[in-house]
């Protein structure tokens, strides 16, 4: 199944236990304010960033080493006219070995080039996985102002 929406991976030497980790710190690599628990199936949190986003995600999937899902079941954008075009899509985190290596495939499903927010959040998206979250699975320490 192709899921629609934006989209990025990359391969790291760590162990898919250890991605699975740094994924569910969110405070660890995604800039803002952030409350309640990140890391426990059908629990919710809400993320805050300045006056120009704040999203409430259910975690609706945690498959340790392989994979989490969060379904955003709240969001104001405030940079864009549909200030809710984040509501209902899925946030997705696939890891698997390949190659002696593991990958993580990340896509944002729903955000596609058709919303106004695309280009600002793809960016930022890019940003906070292939930067800041990438350096937390390598090295392990927080990216706190991980702001793309």
């Amino acid at each position: 199944m192709t899921m629609q929406g934006f989209s990025t991976s990359f391969s790291v030497d760590q162990a898919p236990d250890r991605v699975f980790a740094a994924i569910n710190n969110v405070c660890g690599w995604w800039s803002g304010e952030i409350t309640g628990d990140t890391n426990k199936l059908g629990s919710e949190f809400t993320y805050r960033y300045e006056n120009m986003h704040k999203s409430k995600q259910k975690i609706t999937e945690l498959v340790p080493g392989k994979k989490v899902v969060w379904h955003v079941t709240e969001a104001e954008l405030t940079f864009v006219k549909d200030k809710k075009e984040w509501i209902g899509t899925d946030i997705v985190f696939e890891i698997a070995k390949k190659g002696g290596k593991t990958e993580l495939r990340f896509t944002h499903v729903g955000l596609v080039p058709t919303l106004e927010c695309y280009g600002g959040c793809s960016g930022a998206w890019g940003g906070l996985v292939d930067r800041n979250l990438r350096k937390l699975i390598e090295s392990g320490n927080s990216q706190p102002d991980a702001v793309a």
